[in-house]
This record gives structure tokens, C-alpha cells and sequence, in this order.
């Protein structure tokens, strides 16, 4: 429609009459001056800030909201400065490729102008195509400190992530409950049934139905050190990260210990003793992009499939695996070059890489569809399974099962420590952990026996009895209930007691000869205890398909609530 407007109006009020008229009559509107020359125009494909009409209202709410959104007073960015951080919004930029929007811009106006948004970001944005929900912690605002509203701010994100179906990212970089006596009433406590304790309560709920990832960066102490340890992945950044039941002072108030932070609760207690950490990486640039990255692997809920890329070949030769296996059971190797050429180049993302490394765990891509990888590092203590490597990949194996992300074991094990310092650090309570993780996890499951699958290890890594839908076995692989030494003292104990020097060496070497008659692995295959024995490099073509045969398992109900082994 052409409106023509004699008498030389300028662009501004031409524009803001064109907007008025197409918005009234819902269509395009051109005005021309006198001569029929065009001035301007809006309409339905046009409606953006150019021609907008902007009242002194919204113009007064929009210079709130920006003051709101430039964070808190100029000693809090002088403090995120010396400590080395970034600046809450820009954390988020680093991290999402679009902020959908936010809730709660205006939480605790009008009560302290030093409180925007009462110190915590909540929202939804954008990570490759995928929306992901989100708190952040503002450090500019009380050192990121968890106010009333705050606490409101994340219940209500976190009941909305799980309504909608879309992972959760925690930035946490927080000091904790925010003490002072403004924040409450006499008689308040953090128990109230909507309030701080909810929190947790939420992620209990949300565990297994929306992947929960956390990036700690801060110290995080008492009760909101919860929010990190509940997620399913939690990755630390160094120097400035760290997390405790209770702060140094505290600790020394009360225990007479003294000690600081990162001695406490700093990224290398957490990622060598603890095990909370799954990554420890060295900046903030490093930990958005390994939380992408991590993103990349796991489905929106445990109701989606997840997401798959472009397929790519494995970083080593797959034809060349048999030569990374020794013949001697005993000799160490790295499993990282067996992993190397079985699963996509580029693809494979360590878990726990500095707790319990006898057992290597991690997220992979095979022929571009995620899987979750377990398996002994022969490299480190011949591969044995420790009470901290059990509890390490039962967590692993629940959470892959959790999001519908099939486990591939790659066994070559010693069997489970012995010895009185692994009884009294629970090797059979948490080796019971592995085993049960194992055989009720529904997601398919591979075991490959590459070499050694001694004693009860073989239970946890998935063996024949344990639920795989395929037990694969290398030409180097020897299946035993122990191995050939500890058979030979076992059966001969008595007899050994009473031999001395070359006699008892040679009867040694004799019985050990016997013993490798009986763990012949084409004389196993033969009796069917493991479902094909096949050269090894044919392992990584094998996985492909078998994956794929398996793509739409079907998961079982179980006629119980639930086992009664506690993770």
C-alpha cells in the first residue's frame, strides 16, 4: 500500500506513521512524497528496532535491564580481575552460540542495588542446534553468593529443563548461601521444603533424565558443594577451582587442621584421590570448549537418541592392532593404542584420566554413533582392578546406561588386588558396584578379551554370563579363573613347600606348561565360551557392524523397584 504525504515530512515521523498504518492494517505500507519518491516503508517483514516506536516507559525499562545485565558493583570485577576470572556473561559466551533468554532479570529489584538478578543467570540457550538450559553464578554480585531468590531462580530452571527435555549446564563459581541477616527471617533454615535443600533434591530427580553437566570456578564449600557432585560430569578448572563439605577456616575452627583450599578440596584432589573431578583442564577458554565437546556425546533426555556425526576412520591402522598386543600375558602396553584404532579419529573423550588409571574410561564415536569405552590399562599395575578403578567404571557404566550410550569393554585383566590393604579400602563392595553397573545396564554391550581375563575381573568387564551381547576374543586372549602362577601355588601349595632351588623351579615351569593346555582360546571357542574368535584386525569393522545389528535393543522392565546395591 502507497500512502503519499504532502508537505515534506522528514524520515522519522514518515517512519513512525508507516508503522502505525501497517501495523493497523496488517500489511505493507510505502510512503512517497509529493513527487511519488519513497520515504520509507514498514510492514509484517520490516518489524524490527528501525521502526520501532519507543516510549519513554520502555526506554527507562530497557536502560534497567541494561544496568541489571552489566553485572555488580566495580569492586566485584576488580576482584574477578585479580583472581584471574571472566566475567560471568562472557563465561556464557564462550560456552552457547546464542542466549534464547532468561528468567528472573529483575530477581531482588528495588531491595539492594548491589544484588542484579540476585547474583545468578538462569535460562536457555543454543549449543550446535541444541537448546541446553543454564544457571551461572555472577562472582561481580557477593562472590556469586546463593540468595533467596537465586535459590527460586534454580528450581524453577530446573523443573522447566526436565518438562522440556534438554540437558542442564551448572557454571558454578559460588561461595556459597549467602549468610547475612537481610536474607532471612528469624527461624529460617536452609531445610524449608522450597527452598536451598530443593535444589538437590531436583538433581536427584533430574539424574538419568536430562544429562546434568557442571564447570566449577571457584571455591564451593558446605552444602552448595552438592551442586557440582550431583552432576554427571564435572569438569574443574585449575588454580581457581575447588570444592569442600567445609572451608579451611572451618576446618581448622573445628578440627585444629590447617590447611588451604587446594590442599582441602582443590582440582588435584578431586581428579587423583577423590575421584569427583571427570576433567581438570587449566583455563575458562579450555573448559567451555570440553564442556561442548562433552555436550557432543549425550542425548537431550534419556527419551532421545544420542547425537551422531559424520563418521571418520580411526586415528592408527585398525589391520595394525595385533601388533600392539604382546604374546607375554605379563608385558605392559598402553590400551590408548588399541582404543586408537578401533574408535573414530579424534573422538575418544577421557574420563577420570588421573583416578584409578588401571582403568581407562571414556566417551567415543564409532562410525560417528557414541559409545562409552571401559578398559584395562595394562601400562598401569599390569591392569588389576582396584577398589577406586571398580567405583570408577560402575559410575561410568550407570550413567552410559542411563543415556542410552552402548559400552564397549576392551578386557585385559588381572582379576580384582588382593591383599589386606584393598579388603579394608572395600574391593568387594565396590567391586560388587562394577559387576551390578554391568549386568543391569540394557544398553548394548561388547566385550573384547584382548588378552588377559582372569578371576572375577571378567565379571565386571562384561563377560559371557554378564549380559554382552558379544563376547569377542583376540587370538591373544587367555580366559582363566586365575592366572598360570597363582593356579600353579594354588594347586601345588603343599607340594612347592617342600621343593628348593632348580627342583622347584622346573616342577613350576612344568605345571605352568600343563596349565596354558587348558586356557587354549580355539579350544574355548570351540565350546562356544565366547561367541566368535577373530583376528584382530578385524576387531574395529566388527564393532561397526555389530553396533549397528543392535541399534534398536530393546530395553526390559525389571519386576522389582529397584536392586539394592547403592551407587
Amino acid at each position: 500500500m502507497e500512502i503519499s504525504v504532502e508537505g515534506g515530512a522528514d524520515e522519522e515521523t514518515a517512519r513512525a506513521i508507516a508503522t502505525a498504518v501497517a501495523e493497523h492494517l496488517g500489511r505493507s505500507v510505502e510512503i512517497v512524497d509529493g513527487d511519488g519518491e519513497s520515504v520509507t516503508e514498514a510492514g509484517e517483514a520490516d518489524w524490527d528496532d528501525a521502526g520501532a516506536v519507543l516510549t519513554d516507559r520502555e526506554e527507562r525499562l530497557r536502560e534497567e535491564i541494561a544496568a541489571i545485565l552489566s553485572g555488580g558493583p566495580e569492586r566485584g570485577f576488580e576482584k574477578i580481575e585479580d583472581l584471574g576470572k571472566v566475567f560471568v556473561r562472557d563465561r556464557l559466551d564462550m560456552i552457547f552460540d546464542a542466549i534464547e533468554y532468561e528468567d528472573g532479570t529483575f530477581a531482588r529489584h528495588g531491595d539492594d542495588d548491589e544484588l542484579p538478578a540476585d547474583g545468578l543467570l538462569t535460562g536457555v540457550g543454543t549449543i550446535d542446534g541444541r537448546k541446553v538450559a543454564f544457571t551461572a553464578n555472577d562472582y561481580t554480585v557477593k562472590a556469586g553468593s546463593l540468595g533467596q531468590m537465586g535459590v527460586e531462580k534454580v528450581l524453577r530452571i530446573q523443573e522447566r529443563a526436565m518438562e522440556m527435555g534438554i540437558p542442564m549446564l551448572r557454571l558454578v563459581d559460588s561461595t556459597g548461601a549467602r549468610l547475612n541477616a537481610e536474607e532471612r527471617e528469624p527461624g529460617d533454615t536452609h531445610m524449608d521444603r522450597y527452598r536451598g535443600g530443593r535444589m538437590f533434591y531436583n538433581q536427584c530427580l533430574l539424574s538419568g533424565q536430562i544429562p546434568q553437566i557442571g564447570v566449577l570456578y571457584g571455591p564451593d564449600v558446605a552444602g552448595s558443594a552438592y551442586t557440582p557432585v550431583f552432576c554427571d560430569f564435572l569438569i574443574m578448572v585449575e588454580d581457581i577451582a575447588g570444592m569442600a563439605i567445609a572451608s579451611p577456616r572451618i576446618v581448622e575452627a573445628m578440627t585444629g587442621e590447617s590447611v588451604d583450599m587446594q590442599g582441602l578440596g582443590g582440582p588435584e584432589v578431586h581428579a587423583t584421590q577423590s575421584g569427583s573431578a571427570d576433567l581438570v583442564v587449566p583455563d575458562e577458554e579450555t573448559a567451555a570448549t570440553k564442556a561442548r565437546q562433552l555436550l557432543s556425546y549425550l542425548p537431550s533426555s534419556h527419551e532421545a537418541d544420542p547425537p551422531t556425526h559424520e563418521p571418520a576412520p580411526p586415528a592408527k591402522n585398525p589391520k595394525g592392532l595385533d601388533a600392539v598386543i604382546p604374546e607375554e600375558p605379563n608385558r605392559a602396553y598402553d590400551v590408548h593404542e588399541t582404543i586408537d584404532r578401533l574408535v573414530d579419529r579424534d573422538s575418544f573423550f577421557e574420563v577420570k584420566p588421573r583416578f584409578a588409571p588401571e582403568m581407562v574410561t571414556g566417551l567415543a564415536r564409532i562410525d560417528g554413533h557414541p559409545v562409552g569405552v571401559v578398559a584395562n590399562q595394562p601400562d598401569h599395575i599390569s591392569g588389576a582392578i582396584f577398589p577406586d578403578s571398580a567405583d570408577k567404571a560402575a559410575g561410568f557404566v550407570w550413567t552410559c546406561d542411563a543415556y542410552d550410550i552402548p559400552l564397549v569393554y576392551l578386557c585385559d585383566t588381572p582379576g580384582f588386588m588382593i591383599g589386606s590393604q584393598v579388603e579394608r579400602e572395600g574391593v568387594l563392595r565396590k567391586g560388587r558396584k562394577f559387576i551390578y553397573a554391568t549386568s543391569n545396564a540394557q544398553v548394548p554391550k561388547f566385550c573384547v578379551i584382548t588378552r588377559k581375563a582372569y578371576g572375577a575381573g571378567i565379571y565386571g568387564m562384561c563377560g559371557p554370563s554378564f549380559g554382552a551381547d558379544a563376547t569377542l576374543a583376540l587370538p591373544s586372549a587367555e580366559i582363566s579363573v586365575m592366572g598360570p602362577d597363582a593356579a600353579v601355588h594354588a594347586l601345588f601349595g603343599g607340594q612347592l613347600a617342600e621343593m628348593e632351588g632348580e627342583t622347584r623351579e622346573r616342577f613350576i615351569e612344568s605345571a605352568k606348561e600343563q596349565f596354558d593346555e587348558y586356557i587354549d582360546i580355539r579350544k574355548q571357542a570351540g565350546t562356544m565360551q565366547v561367541d566368535e574368535l577373530l583376528p584382530a584386525g578385524d576387531l574395529r569393522d566388527q564393532l561397526v557392524r555389530r553396533l549397528d545389528a543392535f541399534r534398536n535393543k530393546r530395553r526390559d522392565d525389571q519386576p522389582r523397584h529397584h536392586g539394592t546395591v547403592l551407587f
